[in-house]
């Protein structure tokens, strides 16, 4: 399956991209196939499952659910439109998308949180039906939110077949070695083998001006989590801490007081600053999901700041490089903290964010692999337990620290000749094995770790 880079850097809404990006795209396709349909809808419903169910108010999967049948799509998300739309509701008990009749929908009783064991294709399943006038079921299709904003229905989850694009592409890959064996023979970079397979798709104005308006979307986010104070919503009481730290950063410089490893809080605040935005239910890039999406553009803006000779024409590089990465992990393994732990999120984050550093850096294609290698390997085994299911504790400061050891992974990697002992490949297989095993509580559910040992209130 070909996944673009605009498959693995998507524009959308937090808190999160399974849990609300998610669920609201799978509303928009269940309102696709009741526009198609021979039945005359009078009513729609939803049923939400697993982790959508366990972490659903936390991750705010009521709210996108009754948005997408609404007619809201992640892309486009307006934000005051969409509170006025959800006021509506809770007084007219129904919605009015485009193309449909007006639907019963009461919020208060037709978004069903069903507890119990989860469906089989997915931590994060649901159901929605559409219902006659007598409110019997006439339609229902079931889908699952399998990370990044990715939605599979059943019947692709079965039979083993994607809702992505299954045309050739000029670079086929489905690995790491692949990708490495692709770059030896024709001599080209990591990026210029994703980006010949991105130019079988679209122009190539097409796609600079795509990723120039992704990078614009992340620095802007950025920049609006390090202006804004106050307290995250979702009952914590969290503070926003990333622009205390930034305005205490810029007060020290020239001040000759700062210890080197400062440097070390300017990579966490651009990441906390954006993870911020992502808990507050701003507008975000999945990168490649929105619980993971402060470390690549920490680690861009790292590299833009502080970095010497550092220039924005090779945004694109790293964004063609980081995407090549993600794909292959999320092909071979999983980026869905539901399925994997926050192994599969903040640790393939790191893993994009390393690869792309490092390819910017001048890093031959041996020396990514190697640095996406590192920056996964270290993050093995780590668990996804949200305090009171919100995209907040441990999540924001864990992004920081992602980027942390995604530039550590670069540099380490820019240090040898890129032959190393654990391929990336082994340590994907890793990844994937590992949250096979992982106990369920620890994946997106609430039910073990942080969650369970700090009071969510």
């Amino acid at each position: 399956m070909f996944l673009s880079v605009f498959d693995m850097f998507k524009v959308g809404i937090g808190p999160s991209s399974s849990h609300t990006m998610g669920p609201m795209v799978a509303a928009g396709m269940f309102l696709d196939l009741l526009r198609a349909s021979p039945f005359e809808p009078a009513g729609v419903q939803a049923r939400l499952h697993g982790s959508l169910a366990f972490t659903g108010v936390g991750h705010a999967t009521d709210r996108a659910t009754l948005l997408g049948l609404a007619g809201f799509l992640p892309a486009t998300f307006d934000a005051p439109k969409a509170e006025a739309a959800l006021e509506a509701m809770k007084i007219e008990k129904a919605v009015r998308p485009k193309g449909l009749p007006s639907l019963r929908l009461d919020p208060a009783s037709d978004i069903m949180f069903d507890y119990g064991p989860a469906l089989p294709g997915h931590a994060n399943g649901m159901v929605l039906m559409a219902t006659d006038a007598q409110g019997d079921v006439i339609l229902q299709q079931t889908y699952y939110s399998i990370g990044g904003g990715f939605v599979v229905t059943a019947e692709n989850m079965a039979n083993g077949t994607a809702t992505g694009d299954m045309a050739p592409y000029p670079n086929e890959f489905n690995s790491a070695a692949e990708l490495l064996a692709l770059c030896a023979a024709q001599d080209k970079s990591i990026a210029e083998i994703k980006r010949e397979n991105e130019l079988s798709r679209r122009s190539a104005a097409e796609l600079d001006k795509g990723m120039v308006q992704l990078w614009e979307v992340m620095t802007t986010c950025i920049d609006r989590g390090l202006e804004r104070d106050g307290i995250l919503p979702g009952g914590l009481n969290v503070k926003r801490r990333a622009k205390g730290i930034y305005d205490a950063l810029l007060a020290e410089r020239g001040l000759n007081m700062s210890a080197p490893h400062t440097i070390n809080d300017w990579m966490s605040v651009y990441a906390m600053a954006v993870n911020e935005e992502n808990a507050a239910g701003g507008q975000v890039v999945t990168a490649p999901t929105n619980g993971a999406a402060g470390v690549v553009p920490a680690t861009i803006r790292y590299w833009l700041d502080h970095v010497p000779d550092a220039t924005t024409r090779k945004i694109p590089e790293f964004l063609l490089t980081a995407a090549a990465i993600g794909g292959l992990i999320k092909f071979n393994a999983s980026i869905s903290g539901a399925e994997c732990g926050c192994q599969a999120e903040v640790g393939s984050a790191a893993a994009m964010a390393a690869a792309g550093l490092c390819a910017v850096l001048g890093g031959t294609p041996l020396q990514v692999e190697n640095a996406a290698e590192i920056a996964l390997e270290h993050h093995l085994g780590m668990t996804c337990d949200p305090v009171k299911g919100l995209v907040q504790v441990p999540c924001i400061e864990r992004n920081g620290l992602g980027c942390i050891k995604a530039v550590s992974a670069a540099s380490l990697a820019m240090r040898g000749d890129g032959t190393h002992l654990v391929s990336l490949d082994a340590c994907v297989e890793t990844m994937r094995q590992t949250g096979v095993d992982m106990h369920e509580k620890y994946k997106e559910t609430s039910l073990g770790g942080l969650a369970v040992n700090v009071p969510n209130c």
